[in-house]
């Protein structure tokens, strides 16, 4: 069972999450909490596989909570959940270690998959929000850097990968999906990051997709 721990400051929202969740087989939610503060004393002594996690929240809010864990070594498999309106949030949810981000109003097969999809080391980027988000970053960074311009081209074999990263694959799917060994793979993510010098699978997608590397269809 994939274990959940969903963090939200509205009572009803969390009920209503954790009553979709209960329809699955293979997902139970372990805890709530109803704030940063909360989320960072339960995942201390009990971390879930996954976490779910609001990013407007009195008090600590999502960003910080992220970062928190960040600085006390206890990462793990985040899923933000947003809204439209929250295009600077997820960006710096990102940056603070987010692994993929969803609507509030997404489907329980599409929030079960995502779940899924984190609790296997995927990322997931919701093309919903996509071009959004992909705007944001291009508002927010230095134009015409030399980071901006400069990447160490992809082989082909890494591109493939790179579009199943951005269509939220696991290493075993890509593994699957290419009929490659799940090791293979690791090492092609491994070096597709330092090519595009960034440090996790999402920035990776988010770099690509500023860079225009994933205008064509994944395999």
């Amino acid at each position: 069972m994939i274990k959940v721990c969903i963090v939200d400051d509205q009572t009803l929202v969390r009920q209503g999450i954790r009553s979709l969740l209960e329809l699955s087989t293979d997902v139970v939610v372990a805890a709530e909490a109803g704030d940063g503060d909360e989320a960072l004393e339960i995942i201390a002594t009990d971390p879930p596989d996954v976490l779910l996690l609001d990013l407007q929240m009195p008090g600590r809010d999502g960003i910080a909570t992220l970062e928190a864990l960040r600085e006390r070594q206890l990462e793990l498999p985040t899923l933000v959940l947003t809204t439209f309106d929250d295009d600077e949030l997820v960006l710096g949810a990102v940056r603070a270690g987010a692994h993929g981000y969803l609507l509030k109003d997404v489907t329980l097969d599409q929030l079960i998959g995502a779940i899924r999809t984190l609790a296997e080391g995927g990322t997931l980027v919701q093309p919903a929000l996509t071009a959004r988000l992909l705007r944001a970053t291009r508002q927010l960074r230095p134009p015409n850097t030399a980071e901006e311009q400069q990447a160490q081209p992809l082989t082909e074999r890494e591109q493939e990968i790179l579009r199943l990263l951005a269509g939220g694959y696991a290493n075993r799917e890509i593994a699957d999906a290419l009929h490659l060994a799940e090791g293979t793979v690791k090492n092609h993510v491994s070096s597709l990051l330092l090519k595009l010098g960034v440090r996790d699978r999402t920035r990776a997608v988010l770099r690509a997709l500023h860079l225009g590397l994933l205008t064509e269809k994944a395999p």
